[in-house]
């Protein structure tokens, strides 16, 4: 019998509210990877992260020391949960360093950006998977089957709505965040309709929203609605806000339909078809993610979530905003 292989360790980049909140304790109840490391610009939290998860010393880095994580044999993932401008410099930086990497979404702001860290992350043979969590989650898996299985015939209608209420900090930020709803929220719409239909949009119409809290949002967007023509005739109509809670995925088919909603929440997911409910397990979204690119790497195999995922949707992105400006029909080449 071979060994064990041993639980590889992942270092968090950025220590705001998902790191905080979701990622490290999902790393506690993960079973092929553990929290190894932290970098943080704050010697505060760099302390408190230390007591609480029993970081050794030595794997606590800030971004100045950043690059000596490459000597740190404690170390195999880095996992990026920086502001989305910050993306791209620190991908190519860990994989530089030798370390895989996960590459929170949307991936980067610009397709050139996502083209240089699937660039770096190959020159240096390292793996590089996108945070896309809801691959596995049981219900979004479903939806994904009951979809590209036709299992209601052909799709001929999507409706993806997700939007937040309360949001601050550096995703108001265009510079920071690329964007408003669309990048942080939005995304998961247009990931929705791939994923349902295995297809990619042809082209896209986008309208902003009326700014209701005009300071608030002079940088990004407050809400935005948008329509992706897919082949076959399929249309999918989407919606997002950072003024408005909504969480919806449906898909309407020849004979019946499937949607789940809540859809792109953490917990408590539920989902329903022209049949009946979807009775599927809860799980921790986030600890299976980071698991199976933990076992991607340990069984030298592709994760389901590469950087080319993260591209395209980068590319659906700025062909919704393209539109948005001009108030025209843009093509996807």
């Amino acid at each position: 019998m071979g060994k064990k292989k041993k639980p590889l360790g992942i270092a968090l980049v950025g220590l705001g509210k998902y790191s905080t909140g979701q990622l490290a304790p999902a790393l506690m109840e993960a079973t092929h990877c553990h929290l190894a490391g932290i970098v943080t610009g704050n010697p505060d939290k760099a302390d408190r992260w230390m007591k609480k998860y029993d970081i050794p010393e030595k794997n606590i880095y800030n971004y100045s020391n950043f690059d000596d994580i490459k000597s740190n044999e404690d170390i195999d993932i880095v996992y990026v949960v920086l502001p989305n401008a910050m993306h791209r410099e620190y991908v190519i930086r860990a994989a530089q360093a030798g370390k895989h990497v996960i590459c929170e979404k949307p991936m980067a702001l610009t397709i050139e950006d996502c083209d240089a860290m699937i660039e770096a992350c190959k020159k240096a043979s390292r793996l590089l998977s996108i945070g896309y969590r809801l691959y596995f989650e049981p219900h979004n898996l479903e939806m994904m089957r009951l979809g590209q299985k036709k299992e209601f015939g052909e799709v001929r209608k999507i409706v993806g709505e997700h939007g937040l209420s309360e949001v601050e900090g550096w995703r108001l930020n265009k510079a920071l965040a690329g964007g408003g709803p669309l990048m942080d929220v939005g995304i998961y719409c247009v990931q929705g309709v791939r994923y349902i239909t295995g297809l990619e949009p042809l082209a896209v119409t986008a309208t902003e929203g009326i700014k209701r809290e005009k300071e608030k949002f002079k940088d990004v967007e407050e809400s935005l609605t948008w329509q992706m023509e897919l082949p076959n005739g399929v249309v999918a109509t989407c919606k997002t806000s950072y003024s408005e809670e909504l969480d919806l995925l449906r898909a309407e088919a020849e004979n019946g339909w499937f949607e789940v909603s809540p859809a792109y929440a953490y917990k408590d997911i539920k989902g329903k078809t022209s049949e009946g409910s979807m009775r599927l397990p809860q799980v921790n979204q986030q600890a299976k993610q980071m698991d199976d690119f933990a076992q991607a790497i340990l069984d030298g195999r592709p994760t389901p979530v590469p950087g080319e995922l993260g591209r395209q949707d980068v590319k659906i992105l700025q062909a919704i905003y393209q539109s948005m400006a001009s108030g025209k029909r843009v093509v996807i080449h």
